[in-house]
């Protein structure tokens, strides 16, 4: 027997043959011949503290640090031989094989063969990705993509840093787990699912993808729950991927009280855009405005869907689709909580600083005083507007048209035709003030029929054609004052705003469609029109000023706010009384802004009389705390306004709302909240409470929610609602 040994350290093969030809050509020859036999035509590198070769026994024994590099796999061990009349490598000590996939296999033994592809192996641990690992007491590897494993453990949970001898918040434990990697799935045979080492469920096969699977057809994770008006409640949702750019959602809902309300969502994504149809049906006890069953039953469902489209660099179009069976269908069994549905197709195009946009829009309203017959059905609605390149003297040209059909089954009809140029000039003077100033004339042309207009003696219904052509002079001007002082930079701008327009043009021959969601607030302090949409206009000589401050620290403190007023020459009967603006002189309106570091976040919008600085208008939003206890409180305050087409104020509006949540540990967070209205009428609305626990391998959250709503058959309901995710199991 002749025996040779190398001390050598990263030696690849051809390194090795040419050291022992040296020696001996026999024995280069040989060794040379064992490599390609395990190699198989592949280049293997290899690198190891020593080599120890039998010619006798036609072994080559590789020992301290093994590395071993095949292809695209990776073998590292103390201990390494290559039998070459076996054909057969062994690999013991610390062994880790490395696939290509990704994936890494940690042994005591190792015996292989076939370029690596086969085997059995001896105390396995399994990694598959980097929270997800196997360990079983032997395994046998076939084909290179397939390992059979027997009396297996599969967790992704971390064990306790101080107690690693306990088991791991939940485990599978199997006779025999197989893993398939070319179809990239792991299949349990007589296997159980324990938590906290206890077993809680048998079942003698159960399958999932493994983790590198980004879709995969199978189940969701499913919740529970109960309602005091749907009773107990499942739903187990079903993921169908049909194809890399499509898939189906099914997701039934079970309820013990009021039957099966069948769900589904489908997505594609074409080659030019994507679109979803989310949909849902259900059999269920018909019930009258009280809540009370009629003894019959009657199918309900609802159908949403959207999209949106390229046809080129500067087109797009698209479609948004809201329809249900019935007001109260969606809020009943808790889908949505909208009380308008809102159908439109659109077509929109943005070529630079040009825009122009094309929609349709159909309503169904779902609040118990909505008319359908009333509400109106606005087909077409054309928008385009163009804004000119600066001059030298920077100064631009701007061009804005709108085309709109409006129509009901009952009620008024308008189509209107607005068409608006306008020249504008912005300039920084030399001391920094800055300057604009802009011109522009409006033509609005209406053809109406049976809008209602009030007369001196009784309220006629106007047919017929009518329209209004309005010029306006804007001239504005600012001066940002700036200085810094150590690491705060400070900000006082004054600004003053005066506007020039004829008095009039809102006629009662003209229906209000468009304009009549109104509230004067900071936002709109310093437009030229105040109302929403073009269907009114602010009319007659005024004069917009205020003042805008901040401070501004390193890391994103700051203070900031502003407060300003309106005042024009005669008073305005456009405005609804208790808008604020009614008046010579408006309301104050303002903001304030404080965040003096993380921790703290105050906002605060404001309207006040100007007669006495009593509160027209609140809106406060107050965050505080760390991430470790976090509150939000929210207040509104709106006072009455006395529409203009009705003498009959309605109430004033004035609630509350309050969240808080606490992460308690790494893993537990608790959440409250509830909203209540402080009006006179009013009460609490809802609350709700949460615990959640996530940690790297599970989810459980659960949620308690109480809603005092009432319309027609959907009653003041409670529910409980919780959620158990085990992770990295599809």
């Amino acid at each position: 027997m002749v025996k040779r040994m190398v001390p050598a350290r990263s030696l690849i093969v051809a390194a090795i043959c040419t050291f022992f030809a040296a020696l001996s050509p026999l024995h280069a020859q040989t060794l040379a011949r064992e490599f390609e036999s395990v190699d198989a035509g592949k280049e293997v590198i290899m690198s190891a503290d020593r080599l120890i070769y039998d010619e006798a026994l036609g072994t080559v024994t590789a020992s301290g640090n093994v590395e071993i590099s095949q292809g695209h796999r990776v073998l590292l061990a103390d201990t390494v031989s290559y039998n070459e009349r076996q054909d057969m490598m062994t690999a013991s000590g610390n062994v880790t094989l490395m696939e290509p996939s990704g994936e890494v296999l940690f042994a005591d033994y190792f015996e292989l063969s076939d370029e690596m592809r086969e085997g059995v192996a001896r105390d396995l641990r399994l990694l598959l990705n980097a929270e997800t690992r196997i360990a079983a007491n032997s395994a046998q590897r076939s084909g290179g993509n397939r390992t059979e494993m027997s009396k297996a453990v599969f967790s992704p949970c971390q064990l306790c840093p101080l107690h690693p001898e306990e088991a791991p918040l939940w485990q599978i434990k199997a006779i025999r787990i197989v893993h398939d990697q070319e179809a990239r799935d792991i299949a349990y045979y007589d296997a159980w699912l324990e938590m906290f080492g206890i077993p809680v469920l048998y079942t003698p096969y159960f399958e999932h993808p493994d983790p590198s699977v980004k879709r995969r057809s199978g189940f969701l994770a499913p919740s529970y729950g109960s309602s005091s008006r749907l009773g107990i409640q499942l739903t187990t949702p079903y993921f169908w991927n049909i194809a890399p750019h499509r898939d189906v959602t099914l997701k039934p809902t079970l309820t013990s009280d009021e039957g099966i309300v069948w769900g589904a969502e489908y997505r594609e994504r074409t080659l030019t855009g994507s679109y979803n149809i989310d949909g849902s049906i259900a059999y269920s006890n018909e019930r009258d405005d009280d809540g009370d069953e009629t003894g019959s039953k009657g199918a309900r469902g609802h159908l949403f869907s959207k999209g949106r489209f390229q046809l080129d660099p500067i087109w797009n179009y698209g479609y948004q689709f809201e329809r249900a069976s019935d007001d109260t269908y969606l809020s009943f069994y808790r889908i949505d909580s909208k009380d308008t549905l809102t159908t439109r197709p659109f077509i929109e195009g943005i070529n630079g600083r040009n825009y122009a946009s094309g929609n349709a829009y159909f309503f169904q309203g779902l609040e118990i005083e909505d008319d359908q017959d009333q509400i109106p059905i606005v087909l077409p609605l054309l928008d385009f507007n163009y804004v000119g390149l600066p001059d030298g003297r920077g100064a631009f040209t701007s061009f804005d048209a709108n085309l709109m059909a409006l129509q009901r089954v009952d009620g008024t009809d308008s189509r209107r035709l607005s068409l608006e140029g306008g020249w504008h000039l912005p300039y920084i003077g030399r001391s920094g003030s800055v300057y604009r100033l802009s011109a522009t004339l409006r033509g609005d042309a209406y053809h109406v029929n049976n809008v209602e207009a009030a007369g001196t003696a009784r309220t006629t219904h106007a047919r017929g054609l009518t329209g209004r052509i309005r010029p306006e002079l804007t001239a504005e001007w600012r001066l940002p004052l700036v200085r810094r002082i150590g690491a705060i930079q400070q900000l006082v701008e004054p600004i003053v705003q005066a506007i020039i327009s004829p008095y009039g043009g809102n006629s009662g021959e003209i229906p209000n469609e468009d304009s009549q969601d109104f509230e004067f607030d900071d936002t709109k302090l310093f437009s030229s029109n105040r109302f929403t949409g073009l269907d009114r206009v602010e009319s007659g000589p005024r004069i917009n000023y205020g003042l805008r401050f901040g401070f501004f620290g390193a890391g994103g403190r700051r203070t900031q706010g502003m407060i300003g007023q309106s005042a024009r020459l005669r008073e305005d009967d456009t405005f609804n009384q208790g808008s604020g603006l009614e008046e010579n002189f408006s309301d104050y309106v303002g903001r304030v802004h404080i965040a003096p570091a993380a921790i703290f976040d105050f906002a605060y919008r404001f309207r006040l009389a100007r007669q006495n600085f009593a509160a027209r208008r609140n809106e406060i939003e107050l965050a505080a705390g760390p991430k470790a206890f976090r509150i939000n409180i929210g207040y509104a305050l709106l006072e009455e306004q006395i529409p203009e087409s009705d003498t009959a104020a309605f109430a004033n509006r004035e609630e509350v709302a309050a969240t808080a949540a606490a992460r308690m540990t790494r893993f537990w967070r608790i959440g409250a909240g509830t909203r209540r209205d402080l009006t006179g009428s009013g009460g609490t609305l809802n609350w709700h409470g949460a615990i959640t626990y996530e940690d790297e391998c599970l989810l459980f959250a659960t949620r308690l929610n109480k809603n005092f709503t009432r319309d027609r058959d959907v009653q003041p309901e409670t529910n409980l609602l919780f959620t158990i995710k085990f992770k990295h199991l599809g």
